[in-house]
């Protein structure tokens, strides 16, 4: 009997938080534990973010959730070693890196004004004493 035929086309589906687990991490280790027919996607359940596993058995066992979290802490350390020595610096929190995404036109607007504000500053300073005169 194969794996298909022992459990049928049924799958069951788990939700399990992120904390302490890595994407990369779990997507490589889950059909380890549980088999070629299961999988792993982010899925937000109540508002909190975690990981939707779909298999047609069990779920990961605690030592299994607790193996691929000390696989995750040590891919982390790895990055941020990795990040260090590209850098040469370390950062509190490197995995934390703000990456900008997109800009408010806000920003860009501000952005002018204060080129504005030093352009006309500029050219009080460098009229002298005749930009009275000709206001």
């Amino acid at each position: 009997m194969s794996t298909g035929d022992q459990y049928g086309s049924e799958k069951n589906s788990y939700w399990i938080p992120n904390l302490d687990i890595h994407k990369k991490v779990i997507t490589q280790e889950l059909q380890f534990y549980l088999g070629p027919e299961s999988s792993v996607r982010p899925y937000t359940r109540e508002g909190s973010d975690g990981f939707l596993i779909t298999t047609p058995g069990d779920c990961l066992t605690d030592e299994q959730i607790d193996d691929i979290c000390r696989k995750s802490k040590e891919h982390w350390e790895k990055q941020a070693a990795q990040y260090k020595t590209d850098s040469g610096k370390q950062l509190k929190r490197p995995l934390h890196r703000p990456v900008v995404v997109s800009r408010s036109n806000k920003h860009r607007v501000e952005k002018v004004k204060n080129a504005d504000n030093r352009a006309s500053r500029f050219h009080k300073i460098n009229r002298g004493p005749q930009s009275d005169k000709e206001g």
